[in-house]
């Protein structure tokens, strides 16, 4: 018998600190391709960071995890995580 699909999750991220001009975005993508998960992240006009992570259970935790540490260079100070209903979303990309 196959095993089943994972499941698929949605989680959006709000990320505050020193978080833009330090390459978060382009980490998060990289990332998030990294992990095969489908998203989006972009600044927020307040400095902090939003990224959506959608995907299988596991791998969209991994991505949740980073987000608490960042890139070189961020000084993460807060991480808010909201586990919402999964839209579909087909890739991963930097909004501005």
């Amino acid at each position: 018998m196959a095993a089943e699909p994972p499941e698929t999750v949605r989680a959006r991220v709000i990320v505050a600190g020193r978080v833009q001009g330090v390459w978060f975005r382009a980490s998060t993508r990289d990332t998030a391709l990294h992990l095969g998960v489908s998203g989006w992240v972009r600044n927020l006009p307040g400095g902090e960071v939003e990224g959506v992570f959608e995907g299988p259970g596991g791998k969209v935790e991994q991505a949740v995890a980073w987000c608490r540490q960042g890139p070189p260079g961020a000084r993460v100070e807060s991480c808010d995580v909201t586990w919402e209903v999964p839209q579909g979303e087909g890739s991963f990309a930097i909004r501005s």
